[in-house]
């Protein structure tokens, strides 16, 4: 587990306290207050009470050991792809998907005004999402542990030319000056967020409209076995939103997928086509079954 910064150390500590005191609002989230995470949170549940974890991994461990219920995740990005890591650490983590949130992601330019800016200090995602725009200004990329986070350190820093690319009202929250806002390479930035708990939903007849489940697979190594695991998805109607291949193991063999469906088992046309996936590949996995978000094409 690594540390905040002083300037942000203080707020994890209320939020901390908040959020520990009832779990059943408790939401981590990786990053530190102010966040894109931390806004992920409060506009999935405005009654939450988020609370603050320096990595993924402390996010997943405050409600795997039951300090909260839930945690929120970001899982891709329409500019910067997949967040790397966690298709690796959704399925050991051992918990379920229960809901899913999109957030539009805008970042601002912020410093101490401590000289002309020419470093930016920001999440790898956040900079790989404004990576054109910082590319045309002839400022220099530093990756940080996340956005808000680096607008602590720049406020905590005597660092000349150094500033933070993190959401806008991070500024206010560290005192910082905001030099500007729209730095990411384009006005489409989106990034959904999955919500985690210990237990999956039990009873979806609440759920108004289309749902999505989740789930990973690993195909067998022989000729079209991708083509015959995903035939019943076809055959059977079940739209596919997602399919992601990765590697694990060092192997250098793109043998696992993880995949989203609209559905959910329970309906025969997605238990047939599970049914086949299942009998065609060597491993096979569900995540969750959640309230879709955002209707796909």
């Amino acid at each position: 587990m690594g540390s905040y910064s002083a300037s942000a150390q203080h707020l994890v500590d209320k939020m901390r306290a908040l959020a520990l005191a009832e779990p059943a609002r408790g939401l981590a989230f990786q990053g530190a207050p102010g966040a894109n995470s931390d806004l992920a949170a409060r506009e999935y549940d405005p009654n939450s009470l988020p609370l603050p974890c320096y990595a993924f991994e402390d996010a997943i461990d405050a409600v795997r050991e039951g300090l909260v219920d839930r945690a929120i995740i970001p899982i891709e990005n329409s500019l910067h792809g997949r967040v790397a890591d966690i298709h690796f650490l959704l399925p050991e983590s051992g918990l379920s998907i229960v809901g899913e949130h999109f957030l539009p992601i805008r970042y601002g330019l912020m410093s101490r005004n401590l000289g002309p800016v020419t470093r930016a200090m920001s999440h790898e995602q956040a900079l790989g999402q404004c990576r054109k725009w910082l590319r045309a200004n002839n400022i220099a990329p530093v990756a940080h542990s996340d956005t808000a986070g680096a607008a602590a350190w720049v406020a905590d820093s005597d660092e000349v030319g150094l500033a933070a690319l993190a959401p806008p009202h991070a500024a206010d929250l560290y005192g910082l000056t905001l030099h500007g806002t729209g730095m990411e390479d384009a006005d489409h930035n989106m990034t959904r967020f999955v919500v985690l708990a210990r237990e999956p939903l039990r009873d979806l007849s609440a759920v108004e409209g289309p749902v999505m489940t989740t789930f990973m697979f690993e195909v067998k190594n022989i000729p079209a076995a991708l083509y015959k695991a995903l035939g019943g998805f076809a055959t059977n109607g079940v739209n596919m939103t997602k399919l992601e291949s990765y590697q694990t193991g060092g192997s250098f063999a793109a043998t696992k997928f993880y995949a989203d469906i609209v559905g959910a088992p329970g309906d025969e046309r997605v238990d047939r086509a599970l049914e086949e996936l299942d009998f065609q590949t060597k491993s096979l996995r569900l995540l969750g079954t959640y309230p879709q978000a955002r209707p796909r094409p």
